[in-house]
C-alpha cells in the first residue's frame, strides 16, 4: 500500500472502525451479495447478521496470495465460521463457491439473482413483528456472549496487518498481481 507505514495503519484502522460499527449497530444487517467477494468483501459478510448470495458467487481469503494477512477482518471472519471453518479458508487463499460458503457458515440462503430481493424478504419479514428494543439488547447480548472484539484485538489484528504491508513478500505479491503473473513463490 503506498504512503508509508503511517499510512498504513491509518487504512488498517479505518477498516476496522467500519467493521466495528457494521457489527455493532442495533439492527439487524442483511447482506444480499451480487457476484464475488473476496479479501474485504468476505470481512464485511462477516459482520452481518444474515448473508444471501446467488449460486455464481465466489468467495475467498486471497490475501495469502499477495504476501498479505486476512488480519484487520480476521476477528469477525473467525466470530462467524468459528476457528474450525475458518482454518479452511483463512490461509490458503482458495477460492471457494455459495454452497461451500453456506457449509462454512457465511452466508444462509443462496439462490438465483432473480430470488435475490425474496430470499432477503424473507429474512426481513421475521424481524418486522418484533419488538425493536428486544431485537438490538439480543443483538448487544449476542455480541456480549461471543468472543471479544475490543480495542486490543482491533490493534492488534491491525498491527499484523501493517508489519505485513512492511515484508518483502507483500511487495512482491502486490507487483505479481498487478503484472498479472505469479510472485516468486508459487509453484503452480
Amino acid at each position: 500500500m503506498a504512503g508509508g507505514e503511517e499510512a498504513q495503519r491509518g487504512a488498517a484502522y479505518k477498516l476496522s472502525g467500519m467493521l466495528r460499527a457494521i457489527n455493532t449497530i442495533p439492527k439487524p444487517v442483511i447482506a444480499r451479495v451480487q457476484g464475488n467477494a473476496f479479501g474485504g468483501g468476505v470481512g464485511i459478510i462477516s459482520v452481518c447478521d444474515v448473508a444471501v448470495c446467488v449460486e455464481t458467487a465466489k468467495f475467498g481469503l486471497t490475501e495469502t496470495k499477495l504476501g498479505l494477512v486476512p488480519a484487520t477482518i480476521g476477528p469477525y471472519v473467525v466470530a462467524k465460521l468459528g476457528a474450525s471453518m475458518a482454518r479452511r479458508v483463512f490461509m490458503s487463499s482458495r477460492i471457494f463457491g455459495a454452497a461451500e460458503a453456506e457449509r462454512l457458515g457465511l452466508v444462509a440462503r443462496i439462490g438465483v439473482a432473480d430470488d435475490l430481493d425474496a430470499l432477503v424478504e424473507a429474512e426481513v419479514v421475521p424481524y418486522l413483528s418484533c419488538a425493536p428494543g428486544a431485537v438490538a439488547a439480543a443483538k448487544r447480548h449476542l455480541l456480549a456472549l461471543a468472543p471479544a472484539i475490543d480495542d486490543a484485538v482491533i490493534a492488534m489484528s491491525a498491527e499484523v496487518l501493517v508489519g505485513r504491508w512492511q515484508e518483502g513478500e507483500a511487495a512482491e505479491g502486490i507487483a505479481a498481481f498487478f503484472e498479472k503473473r505469479k510472485p516468486r513463490w508459487a509453484k503452480s
